[in-house]
């Protein structure tokens, strides 16, 4: 006898193509699989279910297919609560220990489903005895004495299912292409922005240095001006050239409106660190008038937190750069929960870092001029995210413009 186990689906996992999925799934590992029930929902607004008998020549290898299709939201019909082993010291982990996917789970305890509070990819889940709470957890902030799950045994992964009705977010989900009509995209991520925001949402952008390169500065200060971006999380670069733009009308030592290189430009990213330096923070800078202008002034003037996160690149850095990454990705976590939206700009670093601490629920948009990075982000795990192969210089004005334009809109017709 093969070994064999059976699975549960449930949900509009048709139409949102999760049991072919699955089905490929169990195919390319080597397994078998039989259907022993499967109804079907008759109207758009109703759940499939479907109930499957997977074999496998092993039970190592079934027991491999069975962890995939866990991620992809199956489930064994006999549940039992969650195994829990304590950790044997800060920062170790149990062997056999959960690693999460960025998808809703929740996890039985005490005959109880709780939401696992905080999820994020690649990181473990510790119940709270006292406050009956499951927390995900990364491993740098794993104690010793925690209570780690192990297995996948009373945990339970909601996949996202691909909405019954069109939205935004489905007319290119989890593609990319520079073929496409970059000003029809650039409408419709402007309208979603407008509805997380008219919705109570909050929206983060994640921004490299090519924003202030490619001149793209200015919208994106106006759209933080405007109140459509409540954080902003980049790097010392960014920061730098946009306070060197304000400064000497420089980026990286070239004059951004003509594009000419200026004598003794090159100095120009050290003499605006140095000047930081000597105010003790960009809002000092701000506060006392040495920064008249940009994106960081903008911030500061608007009471927008923003998370500069260091690399070993890094010239200076400035001081509000947070050089300690395990630090840097807290910071970026406190801010992370409760976002509705993310928009990604130039930067691919940045952009898997903020991805990886990203819930499937979150809508996300990357922007990059090469495929690859956008294309990267999505196989790191982001598989939400929509990609757009365009310039920043490109992309960010005629987002400013749309926002501007459709807000216009909005308010003729309200006064009709």
């Amino acid at each position: 006898m093969r070994p064999c186990r059976e699975i549960e689906l449930e949900g509009h996992i048709i139409d949102s193509g999760i049991m072919t999925m699955v089905f490929d799934r169990i195919m390319d590992m080597g397994g078998e699989f039989e259907i022993l029930t499967f109804n079907v929902g008759k109207l758009k607004t109703d759940t499939s279910y479907a109930r499957l008998r997977v074999t496998a020549p092993t039970e190592q290898q079934l027991d491999a297919i069975l962890s995939e299709l866990h991620r992809l939201g199956a489930r064994t019909p006999e549940v039992s609560d969650v195994i829990l082993v304590p950790a044997e010291g800060d920062r170790i982990l149990p062997k056999g220990f959960y690693s999460t996917t960025n998808h809703p789970t929740y996890v039985k305890y005490r005959g109880e489903w709780l939401p696992v509070e905080n999820i994020e990819m690649d990181c473990h889940i510790v119940i709270d005895e006292k406050e009956n709470r499951a927390i995900c957890t990364p491993i740098s902030k794993i104690r010793a004495g925690d209570l780690v799950v192990v297995s996948e045994t009373g945990v339970r992964v909601i996949y996202p299912e691909r909405p019954r009705k069109s939205s935004t977010f489905e007319f290119m989900h989890g593609t990319v292409s520079s073929e496409r009509p970059s000003k029809a995209i650039i409408t419709k991520i402007a309208r979603e922005i407008l509805k997380v925001k008219k919705e109570g949402g909050k929206i983060a952008l994640v921004g490299g240095p090519a924003i202030v390169h490619t001149g793209a500065a200015d919208a994106l200060a106006t759209m933080i001006r405007d109140g459509y971006i409540d954080v902003l999380f980049a790097g010392n670069a960014l920061a730098t050239h946009d306070i060197e733009s304000n400064l000497y009308g420089t980026s990286l030592g070239m004059e951004i409106r003509t594009g000419t290189l200026v004598t003794g430009g090159h100095k120009h990213h050290i003499r605006a660190i140095s000047e930081i330096m000597r105010a003790g923070s960009i809002k000092n800078a701000v506060d006392r008038g040495i920064i008249t202008g940009g994106i960081m002034y903008e911030c500061v003037k608007n009471e927008v937190p923003f998370v500069l996160a260091g690399s070993i690149r890094d010239d200076g850095p400035l001081p509000d750069v947070i050089t300690d990454v395990v630090e840097a990705q807290d910071a970026m976590r406190r801010h992370i929960h409760g976002l509705s939206m993310v928009v990604m700009v130039g930067t691919l670093l940045h952009s898997i870092a903020v991805g990886n601490c990203l819930p499937s629920y979150v809508k996300t948009v990357c922007v990059d001029i090469n495929p690859a990075s956008v294309t990267k982000l999505m196989d790191r795990g982001t598989t939400q995210a929509i990609g757009v192969v365009s310039d920043a210089g490109a992309f960010l004005p005629l987002l400013c413009e749309q926002l501007e334009e459709l807000e216009r809109s909005q308010r003729v017709s309200g006064m009709q």
